[in-house]
């Protein structure tokens, strides 16, 4: 049986995408810094409705040194106050269940910033270092991610992802594709496992209990592009076995410009599994996010 499928939150987007997004698929969304893709991930978020007891949850793997925003959005869009994941201990993990549906709605993966986000730009003690940081904070992504899913958020949004020329160098999309292919995408008894590890013998039939159905999730990856016009987000070539190929539905969000006028517009680039518009779609951005102005 085919899951619902889940509102992208923009009045007029979802009838242009056969309906809405479809769990258990990736999406990505892609445009320059300031174009609108935060606003886009917390309307998609916050749109769970009543079939969805929990709304989304936002993983943040920004580095710059500037503030992603996302709780004034929140706060002013949906009146909705984002809870900051609290990284849980392995020595409390026995509690986990009971604590779980209060590990927030927002973790910010990395607690610093400023740092570059490409392995050649980095030296062998700052390569080391992010190493070790990584590690740290995939124990912390697995808590927070595992224990929204089995509170029943079935929606997660990954920001902050920057550009970079050799995808597969990038720490953000490494520590994204992880996310995705080992928590969101896997079996939640072997997420368990990972989590619990040497417990996981103790806590099993609590996981049992707290299952879930991975292909009920939905995901939204928010990449910053180097190119700001959408004509050159259209034409940029994509490479093969990155996650915006691999993608079942990629979104371009973009400048236009017609005359001496410059506006915004998103085009549905790909969307697997339905007949979608190939339009662009004129939008703008107000108090309660993106809008499109053709409707």
């Amino acid at each position: 049986m085919t899951a619902k499928r889940q509102s992208t939150g923009v009045l007029g987007l979802d009838e242009r995408l056969g309906g809405g997004l479809l769990p258990g698929a990736l999406t990505v969304v892609v445009g320059a810094t300031g174009i609108g893709k935060t606003q886009l991930g917390l309307q998609y978020a916050a749109a769970s409705g009543e079939t969805e007891p929990k709304r989304g949850l936002i993983f943040d793997v920004c580095a710059r040194g500037d503030s992603q925003n996302h709780d004034d959005y929140a706060k002013r869009m949906f009146d909705w106050d984002l809870q900051v994941g609290q990284p849980h201990q392995r020595d409390r993990l026995d509690d986990f269940y009971a604590e779980a549906s209060g590990l927030g709605d927002y973790l910010h993966v990395f607690d610093y910033t400023g740092r570059r986000v490409t392995k050649r730009d980095l030296d062998w003690d700052e390569w080391n270092e992010w190493q070790a940081q990584l590690n740290v904070r995939l124990h912390h992504a697995i808590a927070f991610l595992y224990g929204g899913f089995v509170s029943g958020a079935r929606r997660v949004v990954v920001d902050g992802v920057e550009p970079s020329d050799r995808p597969n160098e990038s720490i953000q999309l490494n520590m994204f594709e992880y996310v995705y292919h080992q928590i969101v995408r896997k079996d939640p008894l072997w997420v368990a496992r990972d989590l619990f590890r040497e417990r996981f013998r103790a806590n099993s039939e609590s996981a049992a209990a707290h299952n879930y159905d991975p292909a009920t999730i939905g995901c939204l990856l928010l990449s910053t592009s180097h190119e700001v016009m959408l004509d050159d987000l259209i034409s940029r070539r994509l490479d093969e076995g990155d996650a915006l190929s691999n993608a079942n539905t990629l979104i371009y969000m973009g400048k236009t410009r017609e005359g001496n006028r410059v506006g915004r517009g998103m085009l549905v680039a790909k969307h697997r599994g339905s007949a979608c518009s190939d339009e662009i779609l004129p939008y703008e951005i107000d108090d309660h996010g993106v809008r499109l102005t053709e409707n």
